[in-house]
């Protein structure tokens, strides 16, 4: 019996196509009209997509994903709309810049349809019409930015694309994703002019490090003179402040020497036979003295009682008495002073 049905409304559909006049068929109805899926009462729409269905050529409802029925010839599909991401290839125009640079350039749109209702009735062919709106956006978009910035600010550029494109194309239920530019092709010349600015540019690059790094070296070779002055500086105050020190120590330890000298010197004199000994050490540096003047120069100076030994040796021990009294002031003082 179904199957009886199904070829009954077939064939009805059929003769109710054929019936229709050509003139209510437009050029764009007729390329949806030939893949449009025909009234077969039980009908299967596919996920991500939406048939929209005109029931004695007004519209009834939109098909959902799955099983579906129709009344043969009062219900028609009449739109066939994918809810998938299409992509659409905008194709190559020209823009003025805002420097007036005539560039040739296109790109690729990413739309959705939001709305299969407002893409089947808002607009008459949804893909060339936001082909149309791209084109002409990306040309006002283009008119707003010099050569520069257009190849700086591409991100921006698609961005303002997208704004414009889905402004206008909220009637017709679809949604552009964004915009992608491919190629931006300048005229000859103007490449010329721009791969010279970029060899100029480099070239002022290279200088400035050249020179930069010309300037860096001279201020190391200038540090490390400094650095090394300074470190010779450090170590001959280093080494003065030592010598200084060594000197004064030395100095220090021949003054205790010495002290220590006069002190043992003035105790063995204090102590008993103390001044026959002394009178017998100078008269032994005496002989010692004038034995040791012939050997080393010719010319001798001889007192008048060189002879006279005892004299001689009274004379140093009054000498020598002298020196006893300066030891005991000296050791008076060094004991003050302890």
């Amino acid at each position: 019996m179904l199957r009886t049905v199904l070829r009954s409304g077939g064939a009805l559909l059929k003769h109710s196509q054929r019936t229709v006049p050509g003139l209510w068929v437009t050029p764009v109805q007729q390329r949806w009209a030939s893949s449009l899926p025909m009234n077969t009462v039980v009908l299967f729409v596919p996920q991500q997509e939406a048939w929209v269905v005109e029931r004695m050529g007004r519209f009834h409802r939109i098909l959902e994903p799955g099983l579906n029925f129709l009344i043969p010839i009062l219900d028609r599909i009449r739109y066939v709309q994918s809810l998938k991401e299409i992509v659409i290839d905008v194709p190559e125009q020209s823009a003025v810049s805002l420097d007036n640079v005539t560039l040739q350039i296109d790109g690729v749109l990413y739309l959705r349809i939001l709305d299969p209702f407002k893409a089947s009735y808002g607009v008459e062919d949804p893909e060339y019409a936001v082909t149309q709106l791209a084109q002409t956006t990306m040309r006002s978009e283009l008119g707003k930015l010099t050569l520069d910035k257009v190849f700086r600010e591409r991100e921006s550029l698609n961005s303002n694309i997208v704004h414009s494109i889905n402004q206008a194309s909220d009637e017709w239920g679809i949604r552009c994703l964004r915009y992608e530019i491919k190629d931006i092709h300048v005229p000859p010349r103007v490449k010329e002019s721009m791969q010279m600015q970029v060899e100029a540019e480099r070239k002022k690059r290279a200088t400035v490090l050249e020179s930069e790094g010309t300037r860096e070296s001279a201020i190391n070779v200038a540090e490390g003179r400094k650095q090394a002055q300074i470190l010779a500086s450090e170590g001959q105050k280093t080494e003065q402040i030592n010598k200084a020190a060594g000197e004064a120590s030395a100095v220090l330890a021949k003054a205790e020497a010495k002290a220590k000298a006069i002190k043992l010197l003035s105790e063995a004199l204090t102590k008993q036979n103390g001044n026959a000994a002394a009178s017998l050490s100078v008269a032994e540096q005496y002989v010692a003295a004038f034995s040791n003047l012939a050997k080393e120069s010719n010319t001798i100076i001889l007192p008048s009682n060189t002879g006279d030994i005892s004299s001689m040796v009274t004379q140093a021990m009054t000498i020598y008495s002298t020196l006893l009294k300066t030891t005991a002031l000296i050791n008076e003082a060094l004991k003050h002073d302890s």
